[in-house]
């Protein structure tokens, strides 16, 4: 069914510093197949006080919202769910007559990945990275019972804290560990980033490790995962996450759940 937008259209948006197009193209794709009076668009802001503000005023019912911001815009929503309060990091904000809630459907998507991929809770692990999206897996490993794992971060403050708060240990590099499993969690390995090509672990590291895991969506076969895949691995995607998060917040936007088949067509559609 095409939608024409009218006076009526509720309307989604992202913000973020560098927007992409998947959130865009999922959450339209799937406001077409259903025949909801919703639109989405991405945006990007230097003022972020004046962007949340901007939600508020003029009725955006949701808010995806990217890095830089997911710590940041905590203070200027008026209610915090379970997911966000366990990590203090944002990704969803929710805007019922003027009254914002924030969500946090990484933590979520993360939760149902590990699930789903049936990773061994026994599993020891490093975790490179120290930022929001750090938090939101990290705390879904903690809460998974996942309790042997180490943080990998180059910023020490952050790193220490991150892995301090959650019961981990923190390395600034990984130096002699092989542990079974490997999450990425920086840009080392996304397109149009100054480590592009590079390998988020070393090489001796990935091909004794039992499961890969790179929350890196673009491109969906990082150098990571295609290591990973060449030697057999347990691998999950960065796609995958961006795909479980965007689900879940267009739930909490539309209260609607899409069937699993409208789901795989509208991430197809968005990877196009």
């Amino acid at each position: 069914m095409q939608m024409h937008p009218n006076k009526d259209t509720q309307l989604c948006m992202s913000l973020s510093a560098r927007p992409g197009n998947f959130g865009l193209r999922f959450h339209n794709h799937l406001y077409e197949q259903l025949g909801l009076n919703f639109y989405y668009k991405a945006f990007s802001s230097q003022d972020l006080p004046g962007a949340i503000g901007g939600i508020r005023a003029l009725g955006v019912r949701g808010c995806g919202v990217s890095m830089p911001f997911k710590e940041a815009a905590i203070a200027l929503v008026d209610e915090l769910d379970d997911s966000v309060q366990a990590i203090d990091s944002l990704n969803t904000i929710v805007n019922t007559d003027g009254h914002l809630k924030a969500y946090n459907t990484d933590y979520i998507a993360i939760e149902q990945l590990l699930k789903k991929h049936a990773v061994p809770k026994e599993s020891t692990f490093a975790l490179r990275g120290s930022g929001g999206m750090a938090k939101a897996v990290a705390s879904a490993l903690r809460d998974g019972g996942y309790a042997n794992g180490v943080i990998v971060a180059r910023n020490e403050v952050a790193g220490r804290a991150l892995a301090q708060n959650l019961g981990y240990d923190w390395l600034a590099e990984l130096g002699d560990l092989r542990p079974q499993m490997l999450i990425n969690v920086t840009p080392i390995g996304m397109t149009g980033g100054a480590e592009a090509d590079a390998l988020a672990f070393d090489v001796e590291a990935v091909d004794v490790a039992e499961t890969v895991f790179d929350v890196v969506a673009i491109p969906a076969e990082t150098p990571l995962i295609v290591r990973g895949r060449a030697q057999g691995k347990r691998v999950i995607t960065g796609l995958e996450v961006i795909a479980i998060q965007a689900l879940e917040q267009f739930v909490l936007y539309t209260g609607v759940r899409p069937t699993h088949e409208q789901f795989e067509k509208a991430v197809a559609f968005a990877r196009t």
